[in-house]
């Protein structure tokens, strides 16, 4: 997919992970909460934008980082049947993931 989709400035492309249903000592989560909780990993990355001084400033997200996405927001593309993919400007993503 990010072979084909090249997110253009700062824009970043992101496939949102699906929350588990269960914790790992064997809490079912309620599916209202899992709606809450959004991740996503980065597929593809654009090469940052033009400051005033005319360099460019690359993104600080690089592909496999793991991200919290904010509730609303981004743009959703569906380049094939099985899978959807988000777009959304480097200053939406909210914060970068350590695991």
């Amino acid at each position: 997919m990010s072979k084909h989709v090249v997110p253009l400035l700062n824009r970043i492309l992101i496939k949102k992970v699906n929350p588990a249903a269960k914790t790992k000592g064997g809490v079912v989560i309620p599916e209202g909460w899992r709606k809450k909780v959004s991740k996503g990993k980065v597929v593809a990355v654009g090469p940052g934008i033009i400051n005033t001084q005319g360099k460019c400033v690359p993104c600080c997200l690089k592909v496999g980082d793991v991200v919290l996405l904010p509730d609303y927001g981004g743009t959703k593309v569906q380049y094939d049947e099985k899978q959807e993919y988000y777009l959304y400007r480097e200053n939406d993503i909210l914060a970068k993931i350590n695991e």
